[in-house]
């Protein structure tokens, strides 16, 4: 990747500022690839089967230019601002950055977050032989042909609210960490775009956690004899929605690049 061809990807017209910071990275459900820098990127760079292939050099090669390119555009942007980045004591910058890290993980929306994707690993892990039954039901039902049902639909809605539900179930963790990181650097250097960012995060996980409660909800009226462990944990996800929105109590009115402001909608 070169440099310049980054800095002409940047000013594109076409692209949205920073719409990838706050997104869910669910590029095949995004309305807005089009309007995404990152995506065209990753598309421009990684347009090969042994470039997206994580066991192939020619993926670790491909990455490795985006970094040192990005990294180039970082050391120009701290010149043109009169930030001397030789002056930053790296190891002690990145020894302050792990200690933030920890502390953001003992944080109780993060720790909430951890326990609810560990119910969810046990959901699956206790009810593999279940999914695999129903599946075989559908199929059972499908060949049948019985008026008054469809297999097929249902089908399809099962494995939306487990893609769902999965898509999910880690992210919600990764983006509550980075929000509880960015509040306890905001107290520590009173930056106000380390709070924003916070709450441009936040936001995300509330999204994450509101379209899992959704999932469930929906996944329960396929496995009524689940009753109970499903509707446990959408009481896990509403008590972890309430401690989100307790925590970042200005997350809801961030407005994310693209995703919430009227001027920016998708084109073509």
């Amino acid at each position: 990747m070169d440099i310049r061809r980054m800095d002409e990807l940047a000013e594109d017209p076409r692209f949205i500022p920073g719409i990838y910071n706050y997104c869910d990275r669910w590029c095949e459900r995004c309305a807005f690839t089009s309007r995404c820098m990152n995506y065209a990127l990753s598309e421009e760079e990684f347009d090969t089967p042994e470039s997206k292939d994580m066991d192939n050099q020619v993926f670790w090669d491909k990455l490795h230019g985006i970094f040192a390119a990005t990294l180039e555009m970082a050391k120009e942007k701290a010149e043109e601002m009169g930030v001397d980045l030789d002056a930053i004591d790296l190891q002690e910058a990145a020894e302050e950055s792990e200690r933030v890290h920890e502390a953001a993980k003992e944080q109780p929306c993060s720790r909430a977050a951890m326990t609810y994707s560990k119910m969810v690993d046990g959901w699956f892990t206790g009810n593999k032989d279940l999914l695999e039954d129903k599946s075989e039901e559908l199929q059972t039902l499908a060949q049948a042909d019985i008026p008054g049902t469809s297999p097929a639909d249902e089908a399809v809605s099962i494995r939306d609210c487990l893609e769902v539900i999965r898509w999910y179930q880690p992210q919600i963790w990764v983006k509550l960490c980075r929000a509880a990181s960015g509040m306890i650097h905001s107290e520590i250097e009173d930056l106000e775009y380390i709070q924003e960012d916070a709450n441009g995060s936040a936001k995300v996980a509330l999204l994450g956690i509101e379209r899992s409660i959704a999932a469930w909800a929906a996944l329960l009226t396929h496995f009524l004899d689940q009753e109970d462990r499903i509707l446990n944990l959408l009481a896990t996800l509403k008590k972890l929605l309430r401690q989100v929105e307790a925590s970042f109590p200005h997350a809801r009115a961030f407005l994310r690049p693209g995703f919430d402001t009227d001027e920016t909608r998708p084109t073509g």
